[in-house]
């Protein structure tokens, strides 16, 4: 990561090439990195890079210090979907070059969600993650409906979807979520020596064993966006996903009618 031409910044999102890894920082803390319309195509873009050049092996996806991912950006109104990546991007692609998470802070909601669709994790300590969708009257839609029983025991999976609080990195950490631990701070540090490692392996076994992994697991891909679309179809319209919205955007405790 020494010279300028191994660094870019475009639509909210850093990239910075260290030999065959790509390290892919959102830039949007000002809104603790929740995705719009802009910071999905920069996300887009970077993954398509990471996939199309024969030089690059691993990607570490980082928020930086602070947080990592908010998830959606409510004022988007789901404007977030590119043609490679689905929603931000990422969410449904598919990658031959495995791609690292490197959690600080927070990653709630669509960002809990973006971890799942990552193949390895590294988070600080003090990160948390969690699927606080049913606080605001909507559900997780990209993906955590399905991908969180594989990642998680189901139970577990359950407690995080239908309280909507977090967990932290440890309890993440002893569950199987994440990889490695850091210490605060000290996520991508820590993820670099392990896309350093991946790396320094032969390229196509690399690339076709993550395919064969990965392809066993999205097998049930289907099955689980549609189950999504059936959850999501029961609330869409209704008066409690209406006032969960509003009540967001007017910072106050949202008053439910189960209708």
């Amino acid at each position: 990561m020494s010279t300028e031409e191994n660094i870019s910044t475009t639509g909210g999102v850093h990239c910075e090439r260290d030999g065959p890894v790509l390290v892919i920082t959102l830039c949007r803390e000002h809104k603790r990195n929740a995705v719009d319309r802009a910071l999905a195509d920069a996300i887009d873009h970077a993954l398509n890079q990471l996939e199309d050049d024969p030089g690059l092996r691993v990607g570490v996806l980082t928020g930086g210090r602070q947080v990592f991912c908010a998830g959606s950006d409510l004022k988007s109104r789901g404007d977030y979907v590119t043609e490679r990546g689905g929603e931000y991007g990422v969410i449904r692609r598919h990658r031959s070059k495995p791609l690292i998470a490197a959690v600080e802070g927070l990653a709630l909601g669509g960002g809990m969600e973006i971890v799942l669709a990552c193949d390895m994790v590294v988070a600080a300590t003090d990160a948390r993650f969690g699927l606080p969708e049913v606080m605001r009257g909507v559900l997780p839609t990209c993906g955590a409906l399905f991908r969180a029983l594989v990642a998680l025991p189901p139970n577990i999976a359950r407690e995080m979807v239908l309280s909507g609080e977090p967990i932290d990195a440890a309890r993440a950490h002893a569950l199987g979520l994440v990889n490695q631990l850091s210490a605060p701070g000290q996520a991508l540090a820590r993820a670099l020596v392990l896309a350093r490692r991946i790396g320094d392996n032969a390229p196509l076994s690399v690339q076709a064993s993550l395919q064969a992994m990965n392809g066993l697991l999205a097998a049930a891909d289907a099955a689980g966006w549609e189950a999504t679309a059936k959850a999501l179809a029961v609330i869409s319209g209704s008066a409690d996903y209406t006032e969960g919205v509003q009540a967001f955007f007017e910072r106050r405790a949202p008053v439910w009618q189960g209708r």
